[in-house]
C-alpha cells in the first residue's frame, strides 16, 4: 500500500529513541521527512545520524528540545519548515511521568507530571495545528492507562485520560478544516524503557515471561510494530480516522 507520505513532513517529539525513533524509521521508510526532538543531545544525534544513514538526500534533522518548555513547539515548528519547506502533521509523545500511586507521589511531582506531561502535549497540539491545512494530522503517544488503570502508575493513570478526551474534543474542532487527531495507546513493547524496568526487577527473564502470559498473542511487541500504525495513521491513507485512540497491545486491554 501507498500511504501518501512522499514529501511530507513531520515533528516527533521524544523521538530520538524507543517508539518515537520506530516511528520515525517507518515514516522515512515511506518517503516522509521528519524532525526528531528530546531532551538529550547525544541521543538525538544518534538518531539522526540514523536515519540519513542509507538516504540519498536529508531525511532527518534533529532538535534538542524539552516539550516542558513553552518555546518548544514554535522551535519545532521552525525547523520542519526552514528543513523542508512545510509541515503536514506531529506526533507528539507525552514521556513517562515518575511511578508511584497517586496517594503516594507528592503535589510537586503532580505539578510537574501536568507541566510537561499534560500542558506540554496540549500547548504543542495548538500550536501544530494552528498551522495545518486540510490533510493534515496529529498524534499523542498515550498508553493504555489512558483506559485501564496501571498498577503503581498512578500519575499516568490520573493524566492520560484527560488527554485521550483532549484528543476527542480537538478532534471535534478541526474535522472540518479537515485536520485529523489521534492517540495511540502501546502497552508492552520491547523499548530500552521496558528492558531497563525488567532489569529492575532482578529477574529480568522471569518478568518478561510474566508480562507476556497477559497478552493474548502470547510476546512482547516490536517496536516497528508500534511505528507501522503510527506511520499509517499520519499519512493520507488514514484520511478517514479521527478522534480514535488506538490500542497497541496486542490484545491485552480488556476493556472493549
Amino acid at each position: 500500500m501507498d500511504l501518501g507520505l512522499d514529501g511530507r513532513a513531520y515533528v516527533l517529539t521524544g523521538a530520538s529513541r524507543g517508539l518515537g525513533l520506530a516511528a520515525a524509521r517507518c515514516l522515512i521508510a515511506d518517503g516522509a521527512r521528519v524532525v526528531v526532538s528530546s531532551r538529550a543531545e547525544a541521543n538525538v544525534d544518534a538518531a539522526v545520524a540514523e536515519l540519513n544513514a542509507e538516504a540519498a538526500d536529508k531525511r532527518a534533522v534533529g532538535l534538542v528540545a524539552d516539550l516542558a518548555d513553552p518555546d518548544t513547539p514554535g522551535r519545532l515548528i521552525e525547523a520542519a519548515t526552514s528543513s523542508f519547506g512545510r509541515l503536514d502533521g506531529a506526533l507528539l509523545s507525552v514521556g513517562g511521568p515518575p511511578p508511584g500511586t497517586a496517594a503516594q507521589v507528592s503535589d510537586d511531582q503532580w505539578r510537574q507530571a501536568f507541566e510537561s506531561v499534560f500542558l506540554g502535549a496540549v500547548r504543542a497540539m495548538r500550536a501544530v495545528l494552528a498551522g495545518l491545512g486540510a490533510g493534515g494530522a496529529v498524534g499523542l503517544v498515550l498508553s493504555t492507562s489512558a483506559r485501564t488503570p496501571m498498577t503503581g502508575l498512578g500519575i499516568s493513570n490520573g493524566l492520560r485520560p484527560g488527554l485521550a478526551a483532549v484528543v476527542k474534543d480537538i478532534a471535534d474542532e478541526y474535522g472540518r478544516a479537515g485536520v485529523r487527531v489521534f492517540g495511540l495507546m502501546p502497552h508492552r513493547i520491547l523499548t530500552d524503557r521496558l528492558r531497563e524496568i525488567f532489569a529492575a526487577g532482578g529477574d529480568p527473564d522471569a518478568m518478561r515471561a510474566q508480562a507476556e502470559s497477559s497478552i493474548p498473542l502470547g510476546r512482547i511487541g516490536d517496536p516497528a510494530e508500534f511505528g507501522r500504525v503510527a506511520a499509517f495513521l499520519l499519512s493520507p491513507a488514514a484520511s478517514y480516522l479521527t478522534g480514535l485512540c488506538v490500542a497497541i497491545d496486542g490484545g491485552a486491554m480488556r476493556t472493549i
